[in-house]
């Protein structure tokens, strides 16, 4: 790799690499809640089941780590003594997610794949960093040699039985932090892992609290916006926002630059 590019690459997991079903399990088990258990207080929040978009999880709650997620959504919707609900509402949202990925009910995103490919091509170190503590669910079912073969992708590193979690070089995902994002912990321990300063790493993300949490913590980031909210992304200021890695100029990152591929 020519001196003087990106010597990292930290990806965050859910919404980045995979399109998983944090999401479904966040609103279908605050619908139970709240139709169920909750139905007394329901009428003095502001939940109705249309106004959990995926814009307001992906402003409010997505990239959180669990407990702050549960927190965040309860107390955009106002919902009474949310404090003491966080734990019933988390653990509802846990064991619907783990019934969710039981069932196989999530995907990885093909251009992702292609793009960790070719950033370990490139001679990029890479790290996995999720807040979440299922991520390693996810990575360890996704067949990195069995989509490079249907691609017609040739990588002499791409050997058989390899999977999404096997490739990284280290792996931080639901490691216990002292702070969740936007702090910058988890990222900051991710180049420290590489072994690389945080100045040479760029990440990729997908929400606001992940883009914040690469600036607070010295790195460039990479904005991947899946759900139509690049406006959210660019105004957490990542330095580039993409709605697909496959417009990333590869190229670029060997000269420290994130920018998106000429037309």
């Amino acid at each position: 790799m020519p001196a003087g590019g990106f010597e990292g690459a930290i990806f965050d997991v859910d919404g980045v690499l995979v399109d998983s079903p944090h999401e479904v399990a966040w609103k279908e088990s605050l619908r139970e809640l709240m139709e169920g258990p909750w139905a007394d207080v329901r009428d003095r929040s502001d939940w109705s089941d249309d106004r959990f978009t995926s814009e307001v999880y992906q402003r409010v709650m997505s990239g959180k780590p669990r407990m702050s997620g549960a927190l965040a959504g309860l107390e955009y919707f106002k919902v009474p003594d949310a404090e003491n609900r966080v734990e019933t509402y988390a653990a509802r949202k846990q064991e619907l997610l783990i019934r969710l990925i039981e069932a196989k009910r999530f995907r990885a995103y093909p251009d992702a794949l292609r793009f960790v490919l070719a950033v370990r091509a490139a001679g990029i170190p890479a790290a996995a960093a999720s807040s979440s503590k299922n991520a390693g669910l996810f990575l360890r079912q996704i067949r990195l040699d069995t989509f490079a073969e249907e691609q017609g992708l040739t990588y002499d590193f791409v050997r058989p039985g390899l999977t999404l979690l096997d490739f990284f070089d280290a792996d931080m995902s639901g490691h216990d932090v002292a702070h969740g994002k936007p702090d910058p912990e988890i990222f900051l321990d991710a180049a420290a892992a590489l072994a690389v300063a945080p100045a040479q790493c760029f990440v990729v993300e997908d929400a606001v609290s992940g883009i914040q949490a690469a600036k607070g913590g010295g790195m460039a980031a990479l904005g991947v916006a899946r759900a139509g909210d690049e406006h959210l992304l660019t105004a957490a200021n990542a330095d580039v926002v993409v709605t697909t890695l496959d417009e990333v100029d590869m190229p670029a990152l060997t000269e420290h630059r994130l920018t998106k591929q000429s037309p």
